[in-house]
C-alpha cells in the first residue's frame, strides 16, 4: 500500500477550503496524477489519500481510499484507473490523522511511515465545512465564499441579519470594512463578491479577478437585528474603520 499527503489540488494550496463531499473528482484524479518523470504506482497497488486538515497541527483528512486496477500510462496527467476499496469507504471524509512529513516527497509505501501516523478523530460524519459555523467563528476565502454563498444555512444566517464585515487582502495585509443593510442584508453584500469579486468598491475593480480569488478573505466583525437603523450600522461601520486605520492603510476611501 502506497499513501500520499496531497499538499494542493488545481493549484489551491489550501485544499480543504474546497472540499466537496459530493464532488471529489479534482481530489482523486489530483491524487492519481504521475509526475512527467516517474509513476506515482503500480498496477493493483492499494493507495490512501489524505490532504490536509490543518496544516499548523500537522493533521490530515483521509479522503479517499482506492486500487489501481489499470496503468494508463500516461506521464504529467492522470495515470490510472482505480476502484474503491469498501472497507475503509466508511473512513473516507472522517478519519484525521497527524503526520508531520519531513520529506518533500508526498507518497510513501505505508510501512515507512505508518508507525508515524496518529489517529486524532474519527469524526460522526462526513466533513462538511459548508455548514454555516456560526457569525463568530465566520473567516473564509474567496473561493469557499463563492461555494457556500448558496449553501441553506449561510443564507438562513446572512439574509436576516444587518451587520459589519472585514475584507483582508492576505498578501498585502491591507483591509476593508463594509457594511451590509440594503435588500438581503449580509447575504446580498456577499453574494455581490462573490458573483462578480469586487461587490462595486471602486479599488476592488482596478485588481485583477483572480488576484481577489487567490487573497482575499472575508469575517463578520459585527451583526444587528434587521430592525436596527441603518444609521447604526454606519456609525459601527465608521468606528471600526478608524480602529482598524483602513481609510489610511487599507482599501476604504471614505
Amino acid at each position: 500500500m502506497r499513501i500520499r499527503f496531497n499538499l494542493q489540488m488545481n493549484g489551491n494550496y489550501n485544499p480543504i477550503d474546497a472540499f466537496d463531499k459530493n464532488n471529489l473528482k479534482k481530489y482523486i484524479d489530483g491524487h492519481y496524477w504521475n509526475y512527467p518523470q516517474r509513476k506515482s504506482f503500480k498496477l493493483n497497488q492499494r493507495t490512501l489519500g489524505f490532504i490536509p486538515y490543518d496544516r499548523k497541527d500537522n493533521t490530515w483528512l483521509l479522503f479517499h481510499a482506492g486500487k489501481v486496477i489499470k496503468d494508463l500510462n500516461i506521464l504529467n496527467g492522470v495515470g490510472y484507473d482505480y476502484s474503491d476499496i469498501e472497507e475503509f469507504s466508511k473512513y473516507c471524509g472522517r478519519l484525521i490523522i497527524r503526520y508531520k512529513n519531513k520529506s518533500r516527497n508526498p507518497i510513501f509505501y505505508a510501512e515507512t511511515c505508518i508507525n508515524d501516523c496518529e489517529v486524532v478523530e474519527i469524526l460522526p460524519d462526513i466533513y462538511d465545512d459548508d455548514v454555516f459555523p456560526g457569525y463568530e467563528n465566520v473567516n473564509i476565502s474567496w473561493e469557499k465564499l463563492s461555494r457556500v454563498i448558496s449553501k441553506e444555512s449561510w443564507k438562513t444566517a446572512l439574509q436576516n441579519q444587518k451587520g459589519v464585515y472585514l475584507i483582508t487582502d492576505k498578501k498585502t495585509g491591507k483591509m476593508y470594512v463594509g457594511s451590509a443593510y440594503g435588500e438581503n442584508m449580509l447575504l446580498g453584500r456577499w453574494t455581490n463578491y462573490a458573483e462578480n469579486c469586487h461587490g462595486g468598491n471602486v479599488d476592488f475593480k482596478k485588481l485583477k479577478p483572480n488576484y481577489i480569488k487567490s487573497n482575499f478573505q472575508y469575517t463578520i466583525l459585527e451583526i444587528f437585528k434587521s430592525t436596527t437603523a441603518d444609521e447604526v450600522i454606519i456609525n459601527r461601520e465608521s468606528w471600526w474603520k478608524n480602529v482598524l486605520m483602513t481609510r489610511d492603510f487599507g482599501y476604504n476611501n471614505n
